[in-house]
């Protein structure tokens, strides 16, 4: 299942290439990109652990920088 989100506080497209990756680690995500000029998420993960999915990345991104969020 595929989902978008919208980002908020992304200050550089570094930063979404590390959270990018990061979050293509978690286990059931099956794909991810992360668009730092239009500050969007799309996540194609299975949809029976989507919101443990949501949850991981959200950590992940915050320890890439603190003040990222994720709007759900």
């Amino acid at each position: 299942m595929k989902k978008k989100f919208k980002m908020e506080n992304v200050d550089c497209a570094n930063c979404a290439s590390k959270m990018e990756a990061a979050i293509a680690k978690i286990e059931g995500v099956e794909s991810v990109s992360l668009s730092f000029m239009a500050q969007k998420l799309t996540i194609n993960a299975e949809e029976s652990l989507f919101d443990e999915i949501i949850e991981k990345a959200e950590a992940a991104c915050k320890k890439i920088d603190a003040d990222v969020c994720i709007v759900r």
